[in-house]
C-alpha cells in the first residue's frame, strides 16, 4: 500500500474530536447539497422543457405545410390550398412522418346568453391523430364526422366552457365574422368534448371542430384547406425533415414551417432555462468548491507537525500533497454519493407523487415535471469529482512552504 494513501487513510477515519473533523463534516454536508442541487435542478429543468414542447406539439404537430404569409403566426387565418392527394403520400412516405393531417383557422365570436368570447376555430377531418389530443381531454369524446354535410360537435377548453358557462353538450352560437359583409354567418354548435392544456394562450382562444364547417362558412371548395399538420417520431428531427421537405417535395407555392418559427416565444422561454440551470450549476460548484478549500486548508494547518515529522523523515512535497487530496478526494466521493442519494430520490418522490405543487397559469402545469437523464447524472458526478481535486491541489502547495525545523516545534 501507498504510504500517501495509507495516511491518508489513518486520517480520515480517526475518530478523535478535532475542530478539523467538524470542518470535513460541513465540508461533506456542503458538498453533498450541493450535488443534490445540481441534480434536482438539471431534472427539473429538463422535465419543465420536455413537458411544456410535448404540450405544444401535441397541440399543434412539429412541421406546418402552407402558403407563405409574411408575419404569421398561431392566430393568423389561412389562405386556402388545393388539398393534394398525392402530396400527402409523398409527405408520409418520408422516414421520419408519424402522421399527416389537414387543418384551417378561421377566427370566430361564440355567444352563450350575455357572454361573449373571441376564439380561433381549429377545424380538422376524420385524418387527424388523436392520440395526441386525448390525453388532454377532461370530458366527452373526439369528433365524430359526417358522410356529408359537417358535425356541429367541437371540442372546446375547460377555460372557455368555464368563462360561457357551458357544459358537455349545450348548444351555443357562433359567428364568422365576413370581409365583405356587415352580417356575420351564424352557426349553432354544441359541446361534445372539453380539453386542458394548462397553457393559457390555447385554453383561452382556441376550440375544435370539423373543417367542412369551415369550408361552408369560408366558401371554399371540398377539396381546399389551410395547410397540412404534421407529426414526427421524434422532435431532433424537425429541422432536418423541414428543410428537405421544403427543398425536395414541396412545390413552390408552398412553405414548410416548424411550430418553434410558428410559435417563438415559448420555446424562447424554454431556452432561457438552460440559462437559469447553468448559474445553478455553477453557483453550487463555487459553493463547494470553497468549502472544500477551507477544509483542506484547516487539515494542512492542524497537521503541521505531521507534515514536519515526515518531511524530516525524507518524504518529498508531492507525497505530502497527496495525502491531503487522497483525504478529500474520499471526502469528495462520500459527499457525491450522499447526495446522489438525496438529490435522485427527491427527483424519484416529485416524479411519483407529485408533491411540490406549481401554479398552472404561470408555469402551465399543476406539480413540477422531473426527467432524469442518467448521461448528466454522470457528467455532474464527474465533472465535479474532477474539478474539485484540480482546484484542491492549489492549496496543498502551502505544503512546500512549512519548515521540518519549525513545523515540528509548531503547537
Amino acid at each position: 500500500m501507498r504510504l500517501p494513501y495509507f495516511i491518508a487513510k489513518r486520517i480520515a477515519f480517526n475518530r478523535e474530536r478535532t475542530f478539523s473533523r467538524f470542518i470535513i463534516r460541513i465540508a461533506l454536508i456542503a458538498t453533498s447539497l450541493s450535488v443534490a442541487v445540481m441534480l434536482l435542478t438539471v431534472a427539473l429543468v429538463n422535465g419543465f422543457q420536455e413537458e411544456i414542447s410535448h404540450k405544444v406539439f401535441d397541440f399543434w404537430g412539429h412541421v406546418h405545410v402552407t402558403t407563405f404569409q409574411p408575419y404569421s403566426g398561431l392566430l393568423t387565418e389561412d389562405v386556402p390550398i388545393k388539398d393534394s392527394i398525392l402530396l400527402k403520400k409523398d409527405i408520409a412516405a418520408m422516414p421520419d412522418v408519424a402522421s399527416i393531417s389537414v387543418y384551417a383557422h378561421r377566427s370566430a365570436i361564440l355567444k352563450v346568453n350575455k357572454e361573449i368570447e373571441g376564439v380561433m376555430f381549429k377545424g380538422i377531418d376524420s385524418s387527424y391523430d388523436w392520440q395526441h389530443l386525448t390525453p388532454y381531454l377532461k370530458e366527452g369524446n373526439k369528433l365524430t364526422f359526417a358522410d356529408s354535410g359537417y358535425t356541429n360537435q367541437i371540442i372546446i377548453s375547460r377555460e372557455l366552457a368555464n368563462d360561457l358557462k357551458l357544459k358537455l353538450h349545450d348548444p351555443f352560437i357562433a359567428y364568422f365574422v365576413q370581409k365583405n359583409s356587415m352580417t356575420p354567418k351564424a352557426r349553432k354548435l354544441v359541446v361534445g368534448g372539453i380539453y386542458k392544456t394548462s397553457i393559457s394562450d390555447y385554453d383561452e382562444t382556441f376550440i375544435i371542430g370539423d373543417i367542412n364547417l369551415l369550408r361552408d362558412v369560408n366558401g371554399w371548395d371540398k377539396n381546399k384547406i389551410g395547410g397540412y399538420e404534421i407529426f414526427l417520431n421524434h422532435y431532433n428531427q424537425v429541422q432536418h425533415f423541414k428543410d428537405r421537405l421544403y427543398h425536395g417535395i414541396l412545390p413552390r407555392n408552398l412553405v414548410a414551417m416548424s411550430i418553434y418559427q410558428i410559435n417563438p416565444n415559448i420555446f424562447d422561454w424554454l431556452n432561457l432555462q438552460n440559462m437559469n440551470e447553468l448559474i445553478i450549476l455553477i453557483i453550487m460548484a463555487i459553493v463547494a468548491i470553497i468549502n472544500m478549500i477551507t477544509a483542506i486548508l484547516i487539515l494542512i494547518l492542524e497537521r503541521v507537525n505531521m507534515i514536519g515529522v515526515v518531511k524530516s523523515l525524507g518524504m518529498n512535497n508531492w507525497q505530502i500533497q497527496k495525502i491531503f487530496l487522497y483525504q478529500m478526494g474520499y471526502i469528495t466521493i462520500v459527499g457525491l454519493f450522499i447526495g446522489n442519494v438525496i438529490g435522485l430520490g427527491i427527483a424519484w418522490l416529485q416524479k411519483t407523487t407529485g408533491f411540490f405543487a406549481l401554479d398552472e397559469k404561470t408555469y402551465y402545469m399543476s406539480t413540477a415535471p422531473v426527467k432524469i437523464e442518467w448521461w448528466q447524472v454522470v457528467g455532474i458526478d464527474l465533472a465535479t469529482l474532477i474539478i474539485c481535486l484540480l482546484v484542491l491541489i492549489i492549496p496543498t502547495l502551502i505544503v512546500r512552504k512549512i519548515s521540518p525545523v519549525k513545523a515540528v516545534s509548531f503547537k
